[in-house]
């Protein structure tokens, strides 16, 4: 859901959720995996919570305080969609270390008895340690609330702690309060790591042996050896001519049957490969005839044939036992019969990472990666300088602790999503610099990561989400503040996470967490910088809020008279005049509008749209105009916060069309091709916008080796993407679309021709982009 969940619905469906139930209750019932089926139980008894809650009346889903008696700073339990539960995620069972203090201060096993005792002087003066000593954690942002309260007490604000007492206390029963112990202090705020150790442990722990890798190397280091100690034994009664041409004597029935002895106990003991067991494999055939040597049966014809034909098949394949070609062969095998698996690997690499603390990134990877040392054989019989595979060292990667640019150049994040999952660790240490006091930033910082966890709920109306300022022991810290403190850090900050985000990943929308994150920084930057969110077609119901139509208008300032305007045909002289009437409108009308009306129909007039033409795809129209228009926050990070990328702007349009040309490869074969059309189309979207900020030179370079990029790519690719590619040239020669998006007039004298497109993402029809090319 978007922060300010620019959609309006008059109510929400109990069928969603019914068809989540549904979901959960076959996970939980036919999963293979425990672990699974359990998850799968607990959104059974969340999903059966919210249906009951939706029907006698206690939620009130689409609300942001969706829950009958809980006030919206409340962190609610919320599944999948936006749905709440009822329950307060700080809320359920006493958890372990709750139960712990509460022995240690020798008060009952109950919330209200240890909340009581937090504010006596005893558990004020032990959480006043634990804001000093910093070892402690914030999971849920209700834990930082009695640290607050510690602290506005030690600062001498008693009025400010007295206040967040009783705005809390009503629900010190139900809540827990208090804040974690850990053991070791807050990491370095300028470091983020994608997985802690622990989480990097845990995954290393879960690998199992591969059943595939293990039995080869069962077949080459025990079953091969024993089959050619068969073979040999088989070629002593050869001599000059066949198998058997000779008779054997009692030494060599001796010799025989330990070896079928040996043959009982390999096959006890190594039970996963099977192929010795089945009648007509080599193995099988010589061990069948050597039983019946032994016992002093002879063989008959048939028996003898086959033996035969194993015996001169293994020698023709492999050479004579003790052959130079046949020992080379073994010696391969049995070398790569001896490398470490990577479950053994994993195991040593487990730990090392048992060595450091658990709970943060790792400063260094490099040591918990490297070889097998002398050290570590004598311990574990790994060879030395066995390497830890690439597959094992990507695990522990994602645990390294750096600063966030430094692990987008390294890979280890390698995505958009996966950078807005990074950024709170870094906007939590640029919120806390409001704060002078040293304790108070460390417990701001930890409160904001932890409210960064709150998972959004589903809004309709045009509500937005609740803020971090509105949370209470947040706003008694208020006066705390330093004005003007934090502006130029949390400027500089958005700048530099603008650029990481579209120098890393020129090609890709910023994901909505991102946003949120990077409005966070706007705001307290006070840039006036319009952040918008991409929307949900799904429950879309054709209103924007004000911020959209600022958005195009920044973008206008920015883009006025560029080939972005020209080939999305887009009048931002008009968008500003629009802007300046509404708001002119709201001076009137004496208060803000929640809407931009004027906005709205813009957008659906040039999606082509109508109030009776509802659908999702005719709502992706309308939404994808408004990305157009507003250019998806690019706009407002270049023209308002000042973003740059070091690479120059020629470069990220070179790499968006990359991005381009790879998703159009995926299109040919896709039985469901859409979504992956949609995405070439943002991405399309975003190289034009690079593409307009470079000089026309650079522009002229950039369209002489468009064939140049596309012939890297599947022939189709450069024959689906003619028709855009053409609409492009014909713009930037200074030609213009009609309104269907195909070529309009004549350019140099050319004849009038449908085949220059706009390439847009959505439609209601099917999509040209589908066609096969011609």
């Amino acid at each position: 859901m978007n922060d300010d969940a620019d959609q309006q619905l008059p109510t929400a469906s109990a069928s969603y959720a019914q068809a989540e139930l549904a979901k959960a209750f076959v996970t939980a019932l036919t999963h293979a995996d425990a672990g699974t089926r359990q998850r799968g139980e607990d959104r059974v008894h969340g999903w059966r919570a919210v249906l009951s809650g939706m029907a006698n009346g206690r939620l009130n889903v689409g609300s942001r305080t969706p829950v009958a008696d809980l006030p919206a700073w409340v962190t609610p339990e919320v599944l999948r969609g936006g749905f709440a539960t009822g329950a307060a995620s700080a809320g359920g069972p006493l958890q372990a270390y709750e139960i712990e203090a509460a022995r240690t201060a020798g008060v009952p096993a109950e919330r209200r008895a240890l909340f009581e005792h937090c504010l006596s002087e005893p558990g004020l003066a032990r959480l006043d340690a634990l804001l000093v000593s910093g070892r402690y954690e914030v999971t849920v942002p209700e834990e930082a609330a009695l640290l607050t309260v510690a602290w506005l007490v030690r600062a001498g604000d008693v009025n400010a702690a007295v206040e967040l007492v009783g705005t809390i206390e009503p629900f010190a029963d139900r809540l827990r309060f208090t804040p974690r112990p850990c053991d070791a202090p807050a990491s370095d705020p300028l470091s983020v790591h994608r997985r802690t150790v622990a989480e990097a442990g845990a995954s290393l722990a879960r690998r199992r042996p591969n059943a595939a890798v293990e039995t080869q190397r069962e077949a080459l280091a025990i079953w091969q050896p024993f089959g050619d100690a068969l073979l040999a034994h088989w070629l002593e009664t050869a001599g000059d001519g066949r198998v058997l041409d000779r008779t054997p004597d009692a030494d060599w029935n001796r010799r025989g049957a330990e070896l079928l002895d040996r043959y009982r106990t390999l096959a006890t003991e190594h039970t996963r490969c099977t192929k010795h067991r089945k009648p007509k494999e080599n193995l099988a055939i010589l061990r069948g005839a050597l039983e019946e040597s032994v016992a002093g049966r002879p063989l008959d014809a048939r028996r003898l044939g086959l033996l035969r034909h194993a015996v001169d098949s293994m020698v023709r394949r492999r050479g004579l036992p003790g052959s130079d070609r046949h020992h080379a062969l073994r010696e391969q095998q049995a070398a790569h019969a001896a490398l470490p698996s990577h479950h053994a690997l994993a195991q040593l690499v487990l730990r090392r990472l048992s060595e450091l603390p658990q709970d943060v990134g790792a400063g260094d990877t490099a040591p918990l990666v490297a070889p097998v040392t002398e050290h570590e054989h004598q311990e574990t019989g790994l060879p030395t300088g066995a390497p830890v595979p690439a597959a094992l060292r990507h695990v522990v990667e994602a645990s390294a602790s750096a600063p966030i640019g430094v692990l987008v150049e390294r890979g280890i994040v390698p995505s958009a999503e996966v950078l807005a999952e990074l950024v709170p660790q870094l906007v939590a240490a640029t919120t806390a610099q409001a704060y002078a006091d040293r304790t108070l930033r460390t417990l701001a910082a930890a409160h904001y990561r932890a409210f960064r966890n709150r998972r959004s709920l589903l809004l309709l109306n045009l509500e937005r989400q609740v803020r971090v300022e509105e949370l209470p022991w947040i706003r008694a810290l208020a006066a705390q503040r330093r004005e003007g403190a934090a502006e130029e850090s949390a400027h500089t900050t958005l700048r530099q996470l603008g650029e990481l985000a579209v120098q890393g990943f020129p090609g890709t929308i910023l994901p909505n967490p991102l946003i949120r994150e990077l409005a966070v920084l706007a705001r307290q930057a006070e840039l006036g910088a319009p952040l918008v969110e991409e929307l949900a077609a799904d429950i879309f119901m054709g209103t924007f809020t004000p911020k959209f139509l600022t958005a195009a208008r920044v973008a206008g300032e920015l883009l006025a008279g560029t080939l972005y305007e020209r080939y999305y045909g887009i009048d931002y002289t008009g968008i500003r005049n629009l802007a300046v009437l509404e708001a002119g409108e709201g001076l009137l009308r004496g208060g803000g509008a929640r809407t931009s009306p004027g906005f709205a129909e813009l957008c659906a007039a040039r999606a082509g749209t109508t109030g009776n033409d509802w659908s999702v795809a005719a709502n992706g129209k309308v939404i994808e105009q408004a990305q157009i228009l507003t250019t998806h926050n690019l706009a407002t990070l270049v023209h308002r916060v000042g973003v740059a990328p070091a690479p120059g702007w020629d470069d990220l349009a070179r790499r968006a069309f990359r991005t381009v040309c790879r998703l159009m490869a995926r299109i040919e074969g896709n039985p469901r091709p859409l979504s992956t059309i949609k995405d070439a189309a943002y991405a399309w979207r975003q190289t034009l916008f690079y593409l307009s900020l470079c000089p026309p030179d650079a522009q002229r370079a950039f369209l002489a080796r468009l064939e140049e990029e596309t012939a890297r790519h599947p022939s189709h690719v450069a024959a689906r993407l003619a028709p855009a590619l053409a609409g492009l040239r014909l713009v930037a020669d200074g030609g213009s679309f009609a309104t269907d998006g195909t070529q309009s007039g004549t350019v140099d004298g050319a004849p009038k021709t449908p085949v220059p497109r706009r390439f847009l993402g959505w439609t209601t029809g099917r999509h040209w982009m589908r066609d096969e090319p011609s």
